[in-house]
């Protein structure tokens, strides 16, 4: 049986370089289409301005082998892609600039994708669509715990960032309904590298510091292993899932950092001591994720 084939866009990131670990390790022939190089060249890497869409229709009918004295260099179908190359947060780049590159590149690739046949991507939506994380001010989500039914169209972010997001999912939506191509969207929280572990002490000194998140995080590996399962799973048409670890970033229970920083939001069903508030339950429910990395296996609390 031959590989799956996957392109990763943004895989030289922090998030990326992850994903593609673990496709690779699983047996998926990768490709990442990214500005700059993996440092650890794990994969090959095709130099791709992804708001350029002639760049990016190329990019994505070319090879996937990982050298160009491979036995073959011919085309081959591409089996999914995994879109993660985006401008990552606001305050880095004029506000304009991350909502063209983000609005434009993730446009470009479910444009081609469905032109060219590729029936599965998945993309990097946001937590900050609920419009808590980058309001000018703190700012109440409707109720506890976010979910993916939440109406972020009647309650907009009021950012650049997070209002590209929420054109995103409209524009990932629309692309599934011309063409039947499967398109989930993971709203993913507070993306935890294998290092940043050692800066959780500082979170549990001020817990405030995360309040804009709701605490919410997830382990890169986790990550990449909910697009692996992205990837695995076909026929959901066009799904959003959040994509959370089961627990908060902090080592005060869950209610009590509601009673202190969210005291008037209502909450919509009993938590556990300490259950996030980005609720994980459908990822779990209809992709089969299982947390595999918490910080209490890497921080003593």
């Amino acid at each position: 049986m031959s590989k799956k084939r996957v392109i990763v866009t943004g895989g030289s990131g922090m998030a990326g370089k992850w994903v593609v670990k673990d496709l690779v390790d699983n047996g998926y022939e990768v490709v990442n289409l990214d500005i700059v190089p993996m440092k650890d060249r794990l994969v090959r890497t095709v130099i791709t301005d992804l708001t350029d869409a002639g760049q990016v229709f190329n990019a994505l009918s070319m090879t996937t082998v990982q050298h160009e004295f491979s036995p073959s260099i011919r085309p081959e179908p591409i089996d999914a892609i995994v879109h993660f190359a985006a401008i990552p947060r606001i305050m880095t780049h004029p506000d304009n600039e991350v909502f063209r590159i983000n609005v434009m590149g993730t446009y470009n690739v479910l444009d081609a994708a469905s032109k060219l046949g590729i029936k599965k991507v998945i993309i990097a939506s946001s937590e900050t669509t609920y419009g808590v994380v980058f309001a000018d001010l703190y700012r109440d989500p409707l109720y506890f715990p976010l979910d993916e039914n939440y109406p972020t169209n009647d309650r907009h972010p009021t950012d650049s960032y997070a209002t590209s997001k929420v054109i995103n999912e409209t524009t990932a939506r629309m692309f599934h309904e011309r063409s039947g191509m499967d398109i989930y969207a993971f709203r993913i929280g507070n993306v935890i590298d294998v290092n940043d572990y050692e800066n959780f002490p500082k979170f549990f000194a001020d817990p405030e510091f995360r309040r804009r998140i709701t605490w919410s995080y997830i382990d890169v590996r986790d990550l990449a292993q909910a697009c692996r399962l992205g990837i695995e799973k076909d026929g959901l048409g066009f799904e959003i899932f959040n994509v959370a670890a089961d627990d908060v970033s902090s080592d005060i229970p869950t209610q009590e950092l509601l009673n202190r920083f969210y005291p008037n939001v209502p909450v919509k069903k009993e938590l556990g001591e300490f259950e996030t508030l980005l609720s994980n339950e459908k990822i779990k429910r209809v992709l089969g994720f299982k947390q595999q990395h918490n910080w209490r296996m890497y921080v003593k609390a």
